[in-house]
């Protein structure tokens, strides 16, 4: 069977070297005479994945125990509401800086909690930049700052972080967790769903700073408590068992790269392949980003006309690319090129690039 060229852009490609190995083991893990999928969640068999999973996700960011590891489910978009439920206190102000589809989302659930407010935004030029630091505007004892480290629809993404002092830094980073180095320390919470560089879809990772948890919300249901699942190891319900073992077998695969210094050194290069194919075909393909904000994770651009657009979906998806529309919200294409994707797939799009641009001027 012929694999496909996926750039999804979520769910994305898995490691084959993780599907090779899930399917081995699909009708008998470590021995136990059953698919993971029927091990009780209580079992020391599931213990071993669990605990596998959180202890290498902990290696592989170098998160301290300071913080708190959470295998919860709802994906990012519970998480919109979860974080101000548990952090956003009657008299205090959350502010959010507006970049994308995916922080107004996340905007919108949490002006149902309480007081927000707009940090900066730049969906006026049609969200194609980051902001600058300095243009960051909000309380000095907000109850946090809320921010999306990628943005998968527009195709940026924040490069340096904002230094919040005692302001609590929260970051979405579902499309680029473990995609680039960065200082954990630095932020209070990070959320993601799995299904873009961690995993399968059905499990979300949070890292949540321990003296965050609250122990004293009573009227808020159990479910939507932090410390409901920090209590009980994430497993205060079922779980979702198999996406949490894939996320362990993802987090292996890539501790044997040679950890996140060398998964970003390889997005970099496949980023920079198919920005400058985009940047040397004359305005034949326009990137959507300003270049100082690109994202290494999802490369968008348009072709001059819709006509031509579709064309080149078309003879794309008849070559073996799949995941290349950009999203409905915001046409044109796009390539998601996560963590998973290979340098081989890239040089292959450029290719195909360079040669659709030869046959249509």
């Amino acid at each position: 069977m012929t694999r496909a060229y996926n750039f999804n852009a979520g769910p994305a490609a898995l490691p084959e070297a993780v599907l090779e190995k899930a399917n081995k083991e699909w009708l008998n893990i470590n021995n136990s005479g059953m698919s993971v999928m029927e091990l009780s969640h209580r079992s020391k068999e599931y213990n071993a994945v669990h605990e596998k999973a959180k202890a290498l996700l902990k290696e592989l960011m170098n998160i301290s125990d300071d913080y708190e590891v959470l295998f919860l489910q709802g994906g990012a978009s519970l998480q919109f509401s979860m974080i101000p439920m548990n952090l956003l206190p009657e008299g205090k102000t959350a502010a959010y800086v507006l970049t994308g589809a995916w922080s107004d989302k996340a905007l919108k659930e949490a002006k149902k909690i309480g007081k927000t407010q707009i940090a900066a935004s730049t969906k006026e030029e049609s969200y194609t930049y980051i902001p600058a630091l300095d243009q960051l505007q909000y309380d000095e004892d907000a109850a946090y700052l809320h921010i999306t480290s990628n943005n998968t629809i527009y195709g940026t993404q924040w490069k340096t972080y904002p230094d919040t002092k005692n302001v609590p830094l929260i970051a979405d980073m579902s499309s680029d967790i473990l995609s680039t180095e960065i200082d954990v320390n630095q932020f209070s919470v990070i959320y993601a769903g799995a299904q873009k560089n961690l995993g399968p879809s059905g499990v979300t990772v949070v890292i949540i700073k321990k003296d965050l948890i609250k122990n004293d919300l009573t009227d808020l249901p159990t479910m939507l408590q932090y410390s409901t699942h920090a209590d009980s190891n994430s497993l205060y319900n079922t779980p979702p068992t198999l996406a949490i073992y894939l996320l362990s077998l993802v987090l292996e695969w890539a501790k044997e790269q040679g950890g996140v210094a060398a998964l970003q050194k390889e997005n970099e290069k496949k980023a920079l392949l198919l920005y400058n194919t985009i940047d040397e075909s004359e305005g034949f393909y326009k990137g959507h980003a300003r270049p100082d904000s690109r994202s290494y994770m999802n490369v968008t651009f348009t072709l001059p006309n819709e006509e031509l657009s579709k064309k080149f979906l078309a003879e794309a998806k008849a070559a073996g690319f799949v995941g290349l529309n950009g999203h409905r919200s915001v046409g044109g294409c796009r390539a998601s090129i996560y963590n998973a994707v290979p340098y081989a797939h890239c040089e292959k799009l450029a290719d195909f690039m360079k040669n659709f641009q030869k046959d249509n001027q």
